[in-house]
């Protein structure tokens, strides 16, 4: 079985973003001096690493060729959160929130995705899309925690 044309661009653009969330996440982990957010961050880190290789996997199954980098829109959010961090007072906070924004807008694409009924999803590739998904809420409600501890 091969993918549709859509499920592979839409699987690879997902892809492209958990390469930008990697990235960002250890951009964000390296401004940051508190050791138990540093240490969430790092897990963060790794967790995209992990989601990357599963998905190009997956890709890969179904006959398709993986994405090999970010993209422009993430470079930009990563520059855009260097410039912010030194510009407000609490940086912490400040890159929690925008770990915060991205991770809604991860949850949104996964639930794009796995709602969309133009496109049939073979059951090992939606299940990696709930799986990944789930870890995502779950990251984002330990993020939340973090978020009122500083502010």
């Amino acid at each position: 079985m091969k993918y549709t044309e859509k499920v592979s661009n839409r699987l690879n653009d997902l892809l492209t973003r958990t390469y930008d969330a990697e990235k960002g996440f250890k951009l964000a982990q390296e401004k940051i001096d508190n050791p138990s957010i540093k240490t969430f961050l790092n897990e963060r880190v790794q967790q995209r690493y992990n989601f990357g290789h599963e998905l190009k996997d997956e890709i890969a199954n179904f006959g398709e060729l993986p994405e090999k980098g970010g993209s422009i829109k993430g470079d930009l959010h990563r520059t855009w959160m260097n410039l912010t961090a030194t510009l407000t007072g609490n940086e912490t906070e400040r890159i929690l929130e925008e770990v915060e924004r991205g991770e809604k807008a991860s949850l949104e694409e996964y639930n794009d995705i796995l709602k969309d009924n133009d496109m049939i999803l073979p059951p090992s590739t939606e299940n990696l899309l709930i799986k990944q998904r789930n870890a995502i809420k779950a990251a984002l409600n330990i993020n939340k925690r973090y978020e009122e501890l500083v502010s």
